[in-house]
Parts: C-alpha cells; structure tokens; sequence
C-alpha cells in the first residue's frame, strides 16, 4: 500500500445524509466530496482529523 494510505475504508448508512453528514462535519470531519448514482443514492466522502477517508451513504 501507499504511505498514508487507509488500509480499511468504512462505509456507513443513514436515513437523513444531509443531516449526519452536518453532524459528523461538526465533530471534526472534514467533506472530501459529494457523489451520486441515478436519482436515489448519494453517498458523501470524508475525512476524521487525522485524514482517514469515510463514506456516509444514504438509505
């Protein structure tokens, strides 16, 4: 693997995307960017305070 590289990536779901993703951005995340397939799933990239990528995806 890549120096600094996630050796796991996490993927989590939630009902209100908008919402968690506010709530996470507040504890310390920070938005890394914004995805979406068709008409119903987004998914939103993070990062923790030490740069470890996220997933938040909604249901």
């Amino acid at each position: 693997p890549a120096p600094g590289k996630n050796r796991v990536h996490l993927d989590f779901t939630t009902k209100d995307l908008d919402a968690e993703v506010l709530r996470l951005v507040a504890a310390g995340a920070s938005e890394v960017g914004r995805h979406q397939v068709g008409e119903s799933f987004r998914w939103v990239v993070l990062a923790d305070p030490e740069g470890n990528a996220f997933c938040v995806a909604g249901q």
